[in-house]
């Protein structure tokens, strides 16, 4: 198991943490106007700000996060040489010179060479 499979799967542990955390904290009621009151067992108050479940919810998030950025510099790493890919070089000459004129069907040098306006032919 390489070490980004591990982390990956810590990552996966720790955010299912994390989910598990914060649905099991108490609504104070300020986001969709529902849960209740002022109880002085609360988040604001002292008691509630050393609350073991707002500590672990914490320290989980940090984790969380510090474990994203670990996991993301280990893919960047991983995935590439970097260098720039120019394979797909789309640029191509002004004039080719081994396709037919656009009058010119059957290779005849006769027809009139091609205009530079491509709605030349369009009636009006």
């Amino acid at each position: 198991m390489t070490l980004f499979n591990f982390l990956f799967l810590i990552q996966a542990f720790v955010a299912a943490g994390l989910v598990l955390l914060v649905l099991m904290q108490r609504s104070e009621g300020g986001g969709l106007g529902i849960g209740g009151g002022g109880s002085p067992g609360g988040v604001m108050s002292a008691r509630g700000a050393a609350d073991f479940l707002t500590r672990a919810t914490k320290w989980f998030a940090v984790s969380f996060v510090v474990l994203a950025v670990i996991l993301a510099g280990l893919a960047v790493d991983a995935s590439g040489s970097g260098e720039l890919d120019e394979s797909l070089d789309r640029s191509v000459s002004a004039t080719d010179e081994t396709a037919p004129a656009a009058g010119d069907e059957a290779g005849d040098t006769a027809a009139e060479p091609a205009s530079d306006d491509p709605l030349a032919d369009v009636a009006e």
